[in-house]
């Protein structure tokens, strides 16, 4: 607090902020202007929120769902209003607590829309007073002359009342009036006057404009009339409260109602920009300012007692202005009327805006307008928000096994707080790694054990965030991969992170034999991140890792993006966690049972997501900026994994390349991760064709724990609209089973049993005949047992757009086995409409894994075999392509021409 604002309130004057926005509500200026002392209230109205929503994005993605929900504007604006205000409240409390109840208010105004109907106005009052539910609320009406009994009536009833538009000496006689009747009325019902609080807002620099317009230019009357009335005003409040009947009011506890000076910024800028301050300072009062208005006063204002000095020449000015003409009366009566008229304006402007917004929200969802809107109501009339929190197995399972699984597996919904009691332990490490000179970091895990880290270290590239280790993942077990990723991270310069939930993942003890033995024993090289008592946990201990981080076992792996297994790696790249966690938990609060399913974003899109595959558009298309693309491949695992079952499920489509229109069916719900705006021409295009299209600001690496805890959120929802049990991966075991027998066949015999490839040679033609069955609804699914370099990416991406023109249908692609934790479970367990093409190669060089007596071309091999066949023991339709080398792969981009 600086000296001036300290001395300001030790003089008895509050600084009440004139202003509210989310956008300050959330980035921590709010909270750090009342820690300093700055501020110690707040006061909004229509023109307050006019600016902050709209002529800003800070609130779109909190209206989008409402939109979606069927809202009409002015149910939207209360909803956000609302939410405003609570938090605003509670950022206020410890001073409204530690003042006993003396400051810390917040106000938020009635509609001016019934300013002048008594009835309406004392309704909303109290309905406001419910629905904030905070005791530090105030609720503003307009001093009108049917506010005044409005005012009455709400005092009575027990709501804090901030009066807002006085301009004239009578009414505010009138205003103070009926503050005491409304007290005297609650005492002869028998209740409490002990906590009601009221001020009197009394607007000052207006007046100033108004008569200073009636004046002569030279007049020395010019800029005295607004103060000169405030300071008349002070003494009628010393005069009311003060006298038997006041006396008699505060021994049963009543408290004063403040005189509150309001519109205290300068308007005209020949005036001083602390002249309605640094005249109005006193004991019991308050200023509402502007920023720029506090920075002033900080800077030079004038902290002394001056709103009892002068009085008798205050009087004299008014005087002289009557005298001139000028009727104060009539001024104040004008400005009343101004006063509400200005703020009618303000709010129908800010619902047309509010309106222009929510049309442009259900645009973008187009044909699902309707039923997105019915679920979302059916949603909320079952209580599943309530039901979720509560760990209720039944939304996602009948059975007792399922409803067994889905028990240990939503320990997801508390990952935060678990997260928050971990940090020290997590800094602690990565400042060990650090201080040991380690630069390099590699991540040797599959699916949800190693996603996390790859998206938080393609973000912090992307959004130019700098990280403290350069961070990679092995999630193949590709020769040539594993040579890569072992020259580029050596043993004596990294940090090798075995992940693995289950602590028994095949390609994840391939790797890690190989880089053990790289290594050549080295145990201070190596960490593990698993479940306890898992058999990795036994490994790390026998062989003396560096560290072993338990994961908390009540979190699959899908979900563990806010456990050990993305905030290990966190810490060490030199993220902020508690930054992170902080975008984290403010999705998780929009997330609870308590907030409206309408304005909840995790539940909103679960909504938009299942209703979309429901009307047969189960094609979700993710589209991203290249700087945040690697979070289409998070978002691609949480889905595929948890849909894909019992025939049913939605198909990510992650990463294909935009086309025009007309290449698209009506499968497709495009989602788009904006952070650059690099795709806004094309989508608007897809927009425009009637596609519906969501778009998702991501403003930097951060914006990934907000993103993880909402998609996490949204498919949990959208499964059990479904009938699906998102936390089991049924199909995923049977690939698995078939590999491990392949291997043991060869580990028997030397020898791998091929089967149906087709020569590079054939495969042209092979593959022409095995898409021209493809119809519409249907996709395609490139399945590359190949490594995952740019190169192979980018052959790829074209080999997707070849079959989209041939087939019209929608394209994936992965890498193997790669895909197999991620897409694999929907390519077995989801809707049969799928044609796999899967694309293998014969290894040059080939490298053996420790101990196991097979290659690591070997493995690979066997894996594809194992997938192939739970492919067609699924009934899916598979055609497998053999590359006589890895120099051929080229040819695969135009071998869908």
């Amino acid at each position: 607090m600086s000296e001036r604002i300290k001395k300001l309130t030790e003089l008895g004057q509050s600084i009440w902020l004139d202003t509210i926005s989310r956008k300050v509500l959330e980035n921590g200026e709010f909270r750090a202007m009342i820690e300093r002392g700055d501020i110690r209230g707040v006061t909004s109205n229509p023109s307050i929120f006019n600016a902050a929503i709209a002529k800003t994005t800070d609130y779109d993605s909190a209206l989008i769902p409402l939109a979606w929900a069927g809202w009409d504007a002015e149910k939207i604006f209360w909803q956000l209003a609302v939410e405003d205000i609570r938090a605003a409240c509670d950022a206020f409390m410890p001073l409204f607590e530690e003042t006993n109840g003396g400051d810390g208010f917040v106000s938020i105004e009635v509609s001016p829309f019934i300013a002048n109907d008594t009835e309406k106005t004392t309704a909303q009052a109290q309905q406001l007073w419910v629905r904030v539910a905070r005791p530090n609320l105030m609720v503003k009406i307009p001093a009108t002359a049917e506010g005044i009994p409005a005012i009455r009536k709400s005092i009575a009833s027990g709501v804090n009342i901030n009066i807002t538009l006085i301009f004239s000496l009578d009414r505010y006689a009138e205003v103070m009036e009926a503050y005491f009747s409304g007290l005297e009325d609650r005492i002869t019902a028998g209740q409490s006057i002990q906590t009601i609080s009221s001020v009197a807002s009394f607007f000052v620099s207006r007046v100033d404009t108004k008569v200073d317009g009636k004046l002569p230019e030279n007049s020395p009357l010019r800029g005295k009339a607004a103060n000169a009335n405030a300071k008349l005003a002070y003494q009628l409040f010393l005069k009311k409260f003060s006298g038997e009947r006041w006396e008699k009011l505060k021994s049963h506890g009543a408290r004063l109602q403040r005189p509150l000076w309001a519109s205290t910024s300068t308007k005209n800028p020949a005036y001083p920009d602390t002249l309605y301050v640094n005249d109005l300072i006193g004991p019991n009062t308050i200023n509402t300012m502007p920023p720029v208005t506090i920075e002033a006063f900080r800077d030079h204002g004038v902290p002394e007692v001056a709103i009892t000095r002068d009085v008798d020449k205050a009087r004299d000015e008014i005087a002289q202005i009557e005298a001139a003409g000028i009727s104060m009366e009539t001024v104040t009566y004008e400005l009343e009327v101004e006063g509400v008229q200005a703020f009618s304006e303000a709010f129908t402007g800010l619902l047309s805006a509010i309106e222009d917004k929510r049309k442009k929200a259900a645009f973008s969802i187009g044909p699902l307008a309707d039923s997105v809107s019915r679920r979302i109501a059916k949603l909320e009339e079952d209580s599943v928000p309530a039901r979720l929190w509560q760990h209720d197995p039944t939304l996602w399972a009948s059975d007792r096994a399922g409803q067994a699984e889905v028990k240990i597996r939503l320990g997801w919904l508390d990952s935060v707080a678990d997260a928050r009691g971990r940090l020290d332990g997590y800094r602690s490490f990565a400042r060990e790694i650090h201080d040991a000179g380690i630069r390099r970091v590699l991540v040797l895990g599959m699916g949800g054990s190693s996603l996390t880290a790859e998206v938080l270290s393609s973000l912090a590239a992307g959004t130019n965030l700098e990280a403290g280790v350069s961070l990679s993942i092995l999630d193949s077990t590709d020769p040539n991969q594993v040579t890569q990723m072992a020259e580029y991270f050596p043993p004596d310069q990294s940090l090798y992170i075995v992940s693995s939930k289950s602590g028994g993942t095949a390609e994840v003890n391939a790797a890690f034999d190989y880089f053990w033995s790289l290594s050549e024993g080295d145990g201070s090289r190596f960490i593990a991140i698993t479940d306890p008592g898992t058999s990795l946990e036994a490994l790390a201990k026998q062989r003396g890792f560096r560290k072993i981080f338990s994961a908390d076992p009540n979190v699959g792996g899908r979900y563990s993006a806010l456990t050990d297994f993305g905030l290990v790696p966190a810490a060490l790249m030199e993220f902020d966690l508690n930054k992170l966690l902080d975008r984290a938990d403010w999705m998780r609060h929009q997330c609870l049972a308590d907030v409206p399913v309408a304005r909840n974003p995790g539940f909103a899109l679960g909504a938009l997501m299942a209703e979309s595959a429901l009307a047969g558009r189960d094609k979700l298309t993710i589209v991203a900026d290249p700087s945040v693309a690697a979070l289409a491949g998070w978002i691609e695992q949480v889905i595929a994994e948890s849909s894909g079952k019992n025939g049913k499920g939605i198909l990510p489509v992650a990463l294909e390349p935009l086309g025009a229109p007309e290449a698209y069916g009506n499968d497709r719900l495009f989602m788009y991760l904006r952070h650059k705006g690099d795709l806004d021409a094309d989508l608007a295009a897809l927009k425009n064709a009637g596609q519906p299209v969501i778009e998702f600001p991501i403003a930097d690496a951060y914006a990934a724990g907000a993103e993880f805890f909402r998609w996490e959120t949204a498919i949990a929802v959208a499964c059990h609209i479904l009938g699906i049990n998102a936390f089991d991966q049924p199909d995923v075991q049977d690939s698995k089973e078939r590999t491990k027998a392949k291997i043991a066949d060869y580990q028997k015999t030397g020898k791998l049993a091929d089967v149906e490839l087709v020569n590079l040679s054939d495969a042209k033609a092979a593959v022409e005949k095995f898409l021209s069955g493809a119809k519409a609804g249907h996709f395609v699914s490139v399945n590359a047992y190949l490594p995952r370099t740019s190169d192979m990416i980018e052959v790829l991406q074209a080999m997707r757009i070849g079959i989209r023109e041939m087939t019209k249908c929608a394209v994936t692609a992965g890498f193997g086995p790669r895909f197999q934790h991620s897409t694999g479970q929907f390519h077995k367990g989801g809707p049969n409409k799928g044609r796999f093409i899967q694309v293998v190669y014969d290894v040059e060089k080939d490298i053996e894994i420790p101990n196991e007596g097979l290659t690591f071309g070997t493995l690979i091999r066997a894996q594809a075999l194992g997938d192939y066949e739970a492919l067609k023991a699924a009934g899916r339709r598979v055609l497998r392509v053999c590359l006589p080398s890895l120099d051929d792969a080229k040819s695969l981009a135009n071998i869908a021409d």
